[in-house]
C-alpha cells in the first residue's frame, strides 16, 4: 500500500525465491535487508525509529515465462543515504543482500536515483568543461 515519492530511490530486483518462501516475504526481506534489516540485536535499535529509513517493497510482478522468478520494486527514503556519495548509496543497496539465504537469486534490474539525490553530487573537482577537453 505504500505510494512512492518524488524523492525515493527505486529499485527493481530479479528475485528468485528458496523453494517455499513466498515472494511477498523475499520482498520484504530485500527491502529490510538492503536498508534498516539486520538478523543481530543492535543496542541503538531503540535509539532513533527506522520508520524514517526502512526500504519498503511497494510491488511484486511475476516475470514472464520464467517459473518461480518475480520483480520485485522497492523504494528507499533519502534520508537513509549519505548526501553526494555513490558509495554510500551502492553499499546500502546492493551491498549485504546478495548473500541473503532466503533467495536462491538475486539481481537488480533498475535503479531510479531522483533528481533529489543527483543535486546532492557536486561533479567534477575542475568543471566539466576540462572533464570533456580530456575526452
Amino acid at each position: 500500500d505504500y505510494v512512492t515519492k518524488d524523492t525515493d530511490i527505486l529499485a527493481a530486483f530479479r528475485v528468485t525465491p528458496q523453494p517455499g518462501v513466498p515472494p511477498e516475504e523475499a520482498g520484504a526481506a530485500v527491502a529490510a535487508e538492503s536498508s534498516t534489516g539486520t538478523w543481530t540485536t543492535v543496542w541503538t535499535d531503540g535509539l532513533t525509529s527506522l520508520d524514517r529509513y526502512k526500504g519498503r517493497c511497494y510491488n511484486i510482478e511475476p516475470v514472464a515465462g520464467e517459473e518461480n522468478q518475480y520483480i520485485c520494486y522497492v523504494a528507499y527514503p533519502l534520508d537513509l543515504f549519505e548526501e553526494g556519495s555513490v558509495t554510500n548509496m551502492f553499499t546500502s543497496i546492493v551491498g549485504n543482500v546478495f548473500g541473503f539465504k532466503a533467495l536462491r537469486a538475486l539481481r537488480l534490474e533498475d535503479l531510479r536515483v531522483p533528481p533529489a539525490y543527483s543535486k546532492t553530487f557536486q561533479g567534477p573537482p575542475h568543471g566539466i568543461q576540462v572533464e570533456r577537453d580530456k575526452l
